[in-house]
């Protein structure tokens, strides 16, 4: 039900692979899986989201998980996912993995993207849905000088000057 309550049952329970959501009450599914990570490096974590793949899997992988899986997949590719992920390998969907390798042939403003850090994403998607800095900053828990300090990098990484082209150019590239 919330990022809190995976801790709550890691603590009585043994767990090889955890199936979470990234849009979590309470607990940001990133911020729950960076903390996982950092406590239980054995656990293995399958991110099942209805975000867009082509903007979480890449940042849900550097952040720790061993997976990404779209919340529309069959049962049959989620179970393959699972089994994947509990034998220690990466598990995408094969929309995925092919639009990685389209976008290993693509350059320039892709680019940018990539070298977003994940609490960027999380910063630019919440900007892209209307949230203000102070809705941000109680989500993300963190300060809400920090995140004008994500908005002033990614203005900087993605070369824009204000939020409206900062959104556009997110939106731009899904």
């Amino acid at each position: 039900g919330s990022g809190i309550e995976i801790f709550e049952f890691l603590r009585g329970n043994h767990v090889d692979v955890i199936i979470s959501e990234i849009d979590l009450p309470e607990l940001n599914g990133i911020t729950a899986l960076r903390a996982i990570k950092k406590e239980n490096k054995t656990i293995n974590v399958l991110m099942f989201s209805s975000q867009p793949e082509e903007i979480y899997a890449i940042s849900t992988l550097k952040a720790g998980a061993s997976g990404y899986l779209h919340k529309g997949t069959s049962i049959d590719d989620l179970e393959n996912a699972v089994r994947k992920i509990h034998g220690g390998e990466v598990s995408l969907s094969e929309k995925m993995e092919k639009h990685l390798h389209y976008e290993d042939t693509r350059k320039s403003r892709t680019r940018l993207f990539k070298k977003l850090s994940t609490r960027e994403v999380e910063v630019l998607k919440l900007l892209s849905i209307g949230r203000k800095n102070k809705e941000i900053a109680e989500e993300l828990d963190i300060n809400e000088k920090t995140v004008s300090t994500y908005k002033a990098r990614l203005f900087k990484k993605l070369n824009v000057t204000n939020v409206v082209d900062l959104i556009h150019q997110a939106r731009h590239h899904n």
